[in-house]
């Protein structure tokens, strides 16, 4: 699948980053920001795996909710000077990349959801 690789890719480089920079010393941010990351990432495998339509795009949804919430973490640690531009920008394209992967794959599964 598209999105987990892409999302895989994003731990990678969140923790990457998180090792490497200032965010390493403050723990709080350094677990806020891996734990979204990841939580792209194990969604969209509990998604692939649910049976019913219905079920899965309620964990893509969270998936692509908890990307939100990584691009809006990688504005906290840009605007607290704690990771270098080139990083956070290669972080941010990676997670509107994962993002809009996972709204098509909302997208394509919606149609085979039963309608209401």
């Amino acid at each position: 699948m598209d999105a987990w690789k892409r999302a895989r890719g994003l731990v990678r480089a969140i923790y990457g980053m998180s090792e490497k920079s200032l965010l390493a010393r403050d723990y709080g941010l350094k677990d806020q920001v891996r734990r979204a990351a990841v939580s792209v990432m194990s969604n969209l495998a509990e998604g692939f795996e649910r049976t019913h339509a219905i079920e899965k795009i309620q964990m893509y949804k969270v998936a692509r909710a908890s990307a939100g919430e990584v691009r809006s973490l990688l504005y906290v640690l840009e605007d607290q000077e704690m990771v270098e531009p080139e990083l956070l920008n290669d972080a941010r394209k990676l997670v509107e990349e994962t993002g809009s992967i996972i709204t098509g794959l909302i997208r394509s599964t919606e149609k085979y959801a039963p309608r209401k």
